[in-house]
């Protein structure tokens, strides 16, 4: 069933009209959803009791029910582990940042956008899971609002940024993502920025090209996480479907219509990916490419076999980088200690359907 959050205003226009109400509802249904961050149709004062009680039945919340929520030690980090109506769990984790390094207060929302995902990386506890489902665009724009709701009741920062990098492949599941992106850029919805929201992806080749093309300018990640097709393969093994030349001239078409720079995910496997051979390779592979890398020490995952390097490798590792003029960062960590990476919080239940 469609959900409050799976409509534009135009279609909740139509269908508020067609309910025997004036259009302009819409508008006050949107205003409690996303500026006041209503958890249900009793909260809407000023809209008709007989109007609200057929928009529960026909265009009802999504159903998101938090299992579990953990907070990392300095109280920055908080993930949550949501069943869905049907019983799926996934993650969503809201990260903010030490005021005192970031002058932008950042306040940033992870969001998944499949149940499990299909891309099967060897690295990543979502990935070992296997996929169960796309998800619909109100439960992706339900994990923006639920943690924007808890912001305002507790007198938090407001949220600022949403990045696509939680479970799934958002490219794979590109119309619900739009529709989602069109939601939360709204001026009559979250209206976060397009610049603060990124999409990130394991290098969906038509996903990219279609991104490019888009009205609105948000951000591209895509991880690449090895520098040659054998190992890549080797680390991804559905990566054969879109070789690194084809992500590459992809990347490329979406600088040349947009203007902007890609973000290169680089996840750091100690003695797999990390040599400084690997990073000159990398150096060449991205050349005239306007671009920035992020070097992302691997995350454990349950079966233990890839580890992260010592910090000194992935230092250096970032210094033949940058030598050879690639734009380069060690992304600061968050949320280690709660198992705040994709897929792990998930993995450690014991799931009673």
């Amino acid at each position: 069933m469609e959900s409050l959050y799976d409509l534009s205003l135009a279609e909740l226009e139509v269908r508020i009209v067609e309910m025997g109400a004036p259009a302009y509802r819409a508008r006050q249904v949107r205003e409690w959803a996303y500026k006041r961050f209503a958890a249900s149709y009793d909260e809407m004062t000023n809209v008709p009791a007989a109007l609200r009680a057929r928009l529960a039945a026909e265009l009802p919340f999504p159903t998101m029910d938090v299992v579990t929520e953990l907070a990392s030690d300095d109280g920055l980090t908080r993930k949550r582990l949501i069943r869905l109506g049907d019983g799926k769990l996934i993650e969503t984790v809201l990260m903010l940042y030490d005021p005192r390094s970031d002058s932008r207060r950042r306040a940033t929302v992870c969001v998944s956008s499949q149940a499990g995902c299909a891309m099967g990386c060897v690295f990543c506890a979502t990935g070992q899971a296997g996929f169960e489902r796309n998800l619909t665009a109100g439960e992706i724009v339900a994990q923006v609002v639920g943690f924007a709701r808890e912001q305002a009741e507790t007198g938090g920062r407001p949220l600022t940024n949403v990045v696509f990098m939680g479970m799934g492949e958002p490219l794979a599941n590109y119309r619900a993502v739009w529709r989602a992106v069109a939601t939360l850029n709204a001026p009559d919805g979250l209206g976060v920025a397009a610049r603060h929201i990124t999409i990130s992806t394991v290098g969906h080749v038509p996903g990219i090209r279609k991104l490019a093309a888009e009205r609105l300018q948000v951000g591209l990640a895509v991880s690449l996480h090895a520098p040659d097709e054998a190992l890549r393969e080797r680390l991804i093994p559905t990566a054969h479907r879109y070789p690194l030349p084809e992500i590459i001239a992809a990347c490329r078409e979406y600088v040349e219509k947009t203007g902007r720079r890609v973000t290169f995910e680089y996840c750091l496997m100690d003695g797999v990916n990390d040599s400084p051979e690997q990073a000159r390779a990398l150096a060449a592979l991205l050349d005239g490419v306007l671009c920035h890398v992020n070097l992302i020490p691997v995350n454990p995952t349950p079966d233990g076999r890839i580890g992260r390097p010592p910090r000194s490798r992935t230092l250096a590792f970032q210094r033949e980088l940058s030598s050879r003029g690639v734009a380069c960062t060690v992304r600061v960590e968050k949320g280690v200690e709660i198992s705040a990476a994709c897929g792990q919080l998930r993995g450690e239940r014991v799931v009673v359907r």
